[in-house]
C-alpha cells in the first residue's frame, strides 16, 4: 500500500459522516481530520484544509471556489457526500487536476420519495391546516388529487426517471423535457418527451431536476410560471436557482399558481425575510430530501469508496474531466 495521506472532513455540520463506521474504512489509507463546525471564513477553510490531499465534503454550505482551490497545493481529491456539484470551482479544479467525484444516482430513490411526499403535504394543503388547526381555527380548503394528473418532469436523470416510475404507479400522465432527449430514453422511462414551453402548459404539476448550470439558472421565471396552468403545482428538488423565487411569490400571490413546495432554495440556509415565507399555499423543507438513516449513510459509504478507488489509481465519478 502507497505511504498514507491525510483526509480532511472540513465541516460536518449538521452531522453527516461522523460516527459513520464508513470512516473505519480509510484507517488503512491514511489519517482521517473531521471538524464538526463549518469554517466561518475562506482564510479559516484555506487553513484547515492546506495539509491535506483529499477532501470529503460532507456538506454542500461548505465550499470550494477560485481562491480555495489555488491555495491549496497539496489537494488532489474532493469527494462529495451528495449528487451536485456546485459547491465545487469545477472548471479550476480541472485546470490544478483535482479529481472532485460525486455520486450521481447513488440515492435517487431517497429523494424522489420525499419530492412526492412534499406534492403530497401541498395537494392537501397539510401545512396550511395545520397552522390553522395550531392556532385553534376550523379552516377547510378544497385539496387537489393527483391520480390521473398529469406530472411534468423538467430533467430526466436518476431522480426524474425514479419520479417518473411513482407518477406512473400512480396513474399519472407524465411528460419530460431535457436537453438530450432520445426515444429509448423516454421507452425506458415510461414517459413522452415535449418542449419545455409545452410541458409547463400542459402538466398539473411540474417537477425539477435539472443541474444548476449557466444554461439552467433562472430556467423557470416570470414567463415560463405564467405559461403553467392555472393551480398548477411547482416541485423543486434541484436547486434553488433554477427557479427565480420573486416570480414564484409573485405568481402564489397573484392566485395563478395552486402551490409550490421547495427543498432547495437560492441561498441557504434560507431563513428571509422573503415574500414567499407569506405564501399560504406553500410547502418548504432545508435542503433534507435525502436525509434519511438509509439516505445519509448511502451517501457516506459512496463518498467514502470514491476515495478508495482514488487512492488504488482508478478514480471514478470524476466530474471534474
Amino acid at each position: 500500500m502507497p505511504e498514507k495521506v491525510k483526509i480532511l472532513v472540513p465541516g460536518d455540520d449538521p452531522v453527516q459522516i461522523a460516527g459513520s463506521p464508513q470512516l473505519e474504512r480509510l484507517k488503512p489509507w491514511g489519517e482521517v481530520k473531521l471538524y464538526s463546525t463549518r469554517p466561518q471564513s475562506t482564510e479559516e477553510k484555506i487553513a484547515r484544509a492546506r495539509d491535506f490531499e483529499i477532501i470529503i465534503n460532507t456538506r454542500g454550505i461548505v465550499t470550494w471556489r477560485e481562491a480555495e482551490l489555488r491555495s491549496l497545493p497539496k489537494l488532489r481529491m474532493i469527494a462529495l457526500c451528495s449528487i451536485g456539484t456546485d459547491m465545487i470551482d469545477l472548471k479550476v479544479a480541472r485546470e490544478r487536476g483535482i479529481a472532485v467525484s460525486n455520486q450521481p444516482g447513488r440515492t435517487a430513490p431517497v429523494v424522489a420519495e420525499h419530492i412526492f411526499g412534499l406534492l403530497f403535504a401541498l395537494a392537501k394543503n397539510a401545512a396550511f391546516q395545520t397552522a390553522e388547526l395550531k392556532a385553534g381555527r376550523w379552516t377547510r380548503r378544497m385539496n387537489a388529487t393527483v391520480q390521473g394528473k398529469v406530472l411534468g418532469i423538467v430533467g430526466l436523470g436518476h431522480i426524474g426517471a425514479e419520479m417518473a416510475r411513482l407518477g406512473r404507479a400512480l396513474g399519472m400522465e407524465v411528460l419530460a423535457w431535457t436537453f438530450n432527449p432520445a426515444p429509448e430514453r423516454a421507452q425506458r422511462a415510461g414517459v413522452r418527451f415535449v418542449e419545455l414551453d409545452e410541458l409547463l402548459r400542459q402538466a398539473d404539476v411540474v417537477s425539477l431536476h435539472v443541474r444548476l448550470t449557466e444554461r439552467t439558472r433562472h430556467l423557470i421565471g416570470a414567463r415560463e410560471l405564467g405559461l403553467m396552468k392555472q393551480g398548477a403545482l411547482l416541485l423543486n428538488g434541484a436547486r434553488g436557482a433554477i427557479v427565480d423565487i420573486d416570480a414564484l411569490a409573485a405568481s402564489l400571490k397573484s392566485g395563478h399558481l395552486g402551490g409550490a413546495a421547495l427543498d432547495v432554495f437560492p441561498q441557504e440556509p434560507f431563513t428571509g425575510p422573503h415574500p414567499i415565507l407569506e405564501c399560504e399555499q406553500v410547502v418548504f423543507t432545508p435542503h433534507a430530501a435525502d436525509q434519511t438513516p438509509e439516505g445519509i449513510e448511502l451517501l457516506n459509504e459512496g463518498a467514502v469508496e470514491n476515495v478508495i478507488a482514488f487512492l488504488e489509481g482508478r478514480p471514478q465519478n470524476n466530474a471534474a474531466v
